[in-house]
Formats: C-alpha cells, sequence, structure tokens
C-alpha cells in the first residue's frame, strides 16, 4: 500500500488482506482517520508510515508484523496505548515520537527483541531504552541500573515528569532524549556518560542548571535550546566536539 489519500472523506479504513507491506509515509497526515485496520499479511509498516494520524485512538498490529519503521506512529496525538506483538524484530528511532496521549506500551512476553516493564518499552536485554510514554501518570522516574543508553526521543514530550534519575550504567545519552520535558527542573548527568546527542535537553523550559561530567567527549547541536531559565553550564575540558 503506496499511498492513503490524506484528505479522503471518511474516518475508517480497512487495508485489503493482499496487502504486505505499508509503504513509507502511506497514511501521514491523515488527520480524519480515526479508524484503521491492519490486516493479518502485513509483515512491515514503513518509516512515518501513520505519522500525523493525530485522530487515531487506537490500533492493532497483527502478529504478522516483523519490522515498525522510523517515526511510524509520530505525531499520532489521540493514541493511548499501543501493542507489541511477538513477532516484531525491529522498530526504528522515534516510532512513537509526539503520541501525546500515550501511557501504556505494552509487549508480548514472547517477544525475542524487546520487553515493556511497568509500560516502558526496553529492549529484551534492558540496556536500551526505548521510550518512556509521554502521558505516563507519573512525576518522577528512576531509570534502571542495567540501562546502558537512552535512545532517541526517549523522554521526549514528558512534560508531566518532574524528577529523573540517571545511573553510573548510562553511557550515551541519544538526540532529543528529554526534550519537551518542560517540568524537569534538574537532572544529575554522571560520570559514566560519553555523549550528548541532539537536542538532547532543548525544551526543558524549567531546567535552571546543569552539569557536564569530565568524560564527556562531544554535545551535539542544539543539546540545551530553549532552556530559557538555565542559568549556566559548565563544559569540561574532556569535550572535543560541541555543536551549535
Amino acid at each position: 500500500l503506496i499511498k492513503y489519500p490524506s484528505n479522503k472523506d471518511s474516518t475508517k479504513y480497512i487495508i485489503p488482506s493482499c496487502i504486505t507491506t505499508i509503504a513509507t509515509k502511506a497514511f501521514s497526515g491523515c488527520s480524519r482517520l480515526t479508524n484503521i485496520e491492519i490486516s493479518s499479511n502485513v509483515t512491515s509498516i514503513g518509516n512515518y508510515a501513520f505519522s500525523g494520524c493525530s485522530r487515531l485512538g487506537s490500533i492493532e498490529i497483527p502478529s504478522s508484523v516483523a519490522s515498525i519503521g522510523y517515526s511510524a506512529f509520530s505525531g499520532c496525538s489521540s493514541l493511548g496505548s499501543i501493542e507489541i506483538p511477538s513477532s516484531v524484530t525491529s522498530i526504528g528511532d522515534s516510532a512513537f515520537d509526539g503520541c501525546s496521549s500515550l501511557n501504556e506500551i505494552n509487549v508480548d512476553q514472547m517477544n525475542s527483541k524487546y520487553l515493556s516493564e511497568d509500560h516502558v518499552l526496553y529492549s529484551k536485554d534492558r540496556t536500551n531504552l526505548i521510550k518512556y510514554p509521554s502521558n505516563k501518570d507519573s512525576t518522577k522516574y528512576i531509570i534502571p541500573s542495567c540501562v546502558t543508553t537512552i535512545a532517541t526521543n526517549a523522554f521526549s514530550g514528558c512534560s508531566r515528569l518532574t524528577n529523573i534519575e540517571i545511573p553510573s550504567s548510562v553511557t550515551s545519552i541519544g538526540d532529543y532524549a528529554f526534550s519537551g520535558c518542560s517540568r524537569l527542573t534538574s537532572i544529575e548527568i554522571p560520570s559514566s556518560v560519553t555523549s550528548i546527542g541532539d537536542a538532547a535537553f532543548s525544551g526543558c523550559s524549567s531546567l535552571g542548571s546543569i552539569e557536564i561530567p569530565s568524560n564527556v567527549t562531544s554535545i551535539g547541536d542544539y543539546a540545551f535550546s530553549g532552556c530559557s531559565r538555565l542559568t549556566s553550564i559548565e563544559i569540561p575540558s574532556s569535550v572535543t566536539s560541541i555543536g551549535d
């Protein structure tokens, strides 16, 4: 399925059973759609496939799907929960970015690549924190000590969070990892961290100060853009690469 017309006068669409692939941007910008049924023959959901489907309240991913592309559901602002079946072996970066109503991510226990713990999405070995639901009903989160990587957009848009604890196991903070965490007043970056991604803390408008540990060697572009209350940043001599 290559493209569904963005302005088609319909709120529901049933994908034909002959379809095996939902192409890149196939349903992107289809803001009228409230319900989409994916057939059990679909094996892949492309990049940005459902991005901007802002009225899509729920979607069932069938057990035939093996891959979910980059930003596949980004901007699905009405999506409250999502179930990832055991068949999925690949989830692209930012797959659920901008899902501002998302409060639950659940992964089938038989999935070999991913797991959910307290509705948070991780790699199966729990070393990569992939996505914390943007609308999860909590103001504090302690990242488990097994996590080494905070993925791209992992906490982006989590405006309810006021406190996040990063363990000393974490070595990298991904692009846009904490962007839009507008109530986050402070955060301690452990000395284990060596890289901070592009726009990692952008839009953290309540953040007053931040200390960069001495093991950090790279800071991405616009890492602290929009941090309107930030009065000071200490950059250690270890940093060899820093963006705009």
